[in-house]
């Protein structure tokens, strides 16, 4: 599928690429960008156009948002277009390392300075920095799409997610008010739960303490379920490392006590409820984003959850992102999948603010230029590399990743180096880098008798 412009840039339909390379072909079409592709009819406006009813349907997630773009026609709802948002998941850890270096940087330098007291209010309507992250690139995409097709209705999945019901769906009532730890204290309740002994080498009648079964380094929280007791010498053999990690390592181990903890690992998991991380965040999200959705312009519609999956099951379509995204809200009559391939927007940041390179002991190893544009191109620019000589001749197609030495690499679409050291006037850009990687896949084949014979595959 192609997105069309009018002559004023306003969005029409969209057309095949077979339609697009003719209009190209006899000069009534111009491009306007190679990723995803769009262009602009000479000869057009939206007034002389027929316009069709176009409807975008959007299914949050955590790490993955699934969009599809459906039209309206009669009793039957055909779906043009699939897409997903691949959120950035490295928000949270990035300012952590921002946050220790800082702490660090002025314990050094400003050794008898008293620490900020943290004692600011947050605005009514804070939101974590991964949280807000997430918000902004789903509208960043759902922006774009509407200035490329002529959207009449946004419909939202914001379906709340009951995390007491999550870990106990016996729940209700008064016991919405009594946690899971009232009458305990955490380490009460964990000497309880795990019979007053390591949970690894099942040692008794000695000194336990508290251990995070998913370190804190490497994203765990002080959540119970991620709580464990563990003996000391257990613990500092286990270190920061992840349980899968540790259980690898113990298996070559042929130590008596290693093939002991190697046995206990698996139980450790088993107990250990599901992490409520991304049900948090999405039941943080929902209003803001639809509140924020509504300032785009079309009239934005909610759905719940227990719908989006009745018409999954309806159509006995595949547990994706994407096809979620088409069975949200209600879908009434027949569905059509006309979309042969979904479009991936994956967000990767425009860059990064740390100006020293550091060695692996944390020491500066020289500097970032302080510029990011060099000899006309930047890290992340869509563009053709023809290599006349050498090592690397031939013609490339990828993303630029640039020196101030005029000599750069260049990575394919799929994010490997192809070739590196190449002089700056081998390369055209194709496209300026704008914080997104764009991906293309086929969607998943289609069965089911729901779904109109001939548009149950993909293309």
């Amino acid at each position: 599928m192609v997105f069309v412009l009018d002559r004023k840039g306003r969005p029409l339909m969209p057309c095949s690429e077979r339609r697009a390379r003719k209009l190209l072909e006899q000069g009534r079409a111009v491009v306007v960008r190679l990723e995803p592709f769009v262009i602009r009819l000479k000869d057009r406006v939206a007034e002389e156009a027929s316009l069709q009813p176009l409807r975008l349907k959007i299914d949050p997630g955590y790490e993955v948002t699934g969009i599809s773009v459906v039209r309206v026609a009669g009793g039957k709802e055909v779906v043009v277009f699939f897409a997903e948002v691949h959120h950035r998941t490295d928000v949270p850890g990035k300012l952590l390392s921002r946050r220790q270096a800082r702490r660090s940087r002025r314990s050094r330098k400003t050794r008898y300075r008293e620490p900020r007291f943290d004692n600011r209010g947050r605005p009514e309507g804070w939101l974590p920095p991964g949280a807000v992250a997430r918000v902004n690139q789903v509208l960043s995409v759902v922006g774009k799409l509407v200035r490329w097709l002529p959207v009449t209705e946004i419909v939202v999945e914001s379906a709340k997610f009951d995390t007491q019901k999550l870990q106990n769906p016996e729940v209700s009532g008064v016991e919405y008010q009594r946690g899971e730890l009232q009458g305990y204290e955490v380490r009460e309740y964990l000497l309880e739960k795990y019979g007053r002994k390591c949970a690894y080498c099942g040692k008794e009648n000695v000194p336990l303490e508290v251990d995070h079964v998913v370190p804190k380094s490497r994203g765990g929280t002080d959540r119970v379920s991620n709580l464990t007791l563990a003996c000391r010498e257990c613990n500092r053999a286990k270190g920061n490392k992840l349980p899968q990690e540790w259980l690898e390592e113990l298996k070559n181990s042929g130590r008596a006590v290693d093939r002991k903890r190697a046995e206990n690992i698996p139980k450790v998991l088993a107990r250990l409820k599901e992490p409520l991380k991304a049900a948090a965040c999405m039941n943080a999200t929902r209003y803001v984003l639809v509140e924020r959705l509504r300032a785009l312009g079309p009239p934005v519609l909610t759905a719940t959850a227990a719908q989006t999956k009745y018409n999954r099951a309806r159509f006995n379509l595949p547990k994706t992102h994407y096809f979620d995204a088409c069975c949200v809200g209600e879908v009434s009559g027949e569905l059509e999948v006309a979309a042969g391939y979904v479009q991936v927007f994956r967000a990767v940041g425009r860059g990064t603010r740390q100006m020293a390179n550091l060695d692996r002991h944390g020491f500066p190893r020289g500097h970032r230029a302080r510029g990011k544009i060099h000899s006309g191109f930047m890290t992340g620019d869509l563009a053709v590399a023809e290599v006349p000589a050498g090592r690397y001749a031939g013609r490339y197609v990828g993303y630029v990743a640039v020196r101030r030495s005029g000599y750069f690499d260049l990575k394919d679409l799929s994010g490997r180096r192809v070739c590196q050291g190449i002089a700056f006037r081998h390369f055209k850009l194709v496209q300026r880098f704008d914080g997104w990687r764009y991906e293309k896949f086929k969607i998943a084949a289609l069965s089911s008798p729901h779904l109109k014979v001939g548009a149950s595959s993909a293309a």
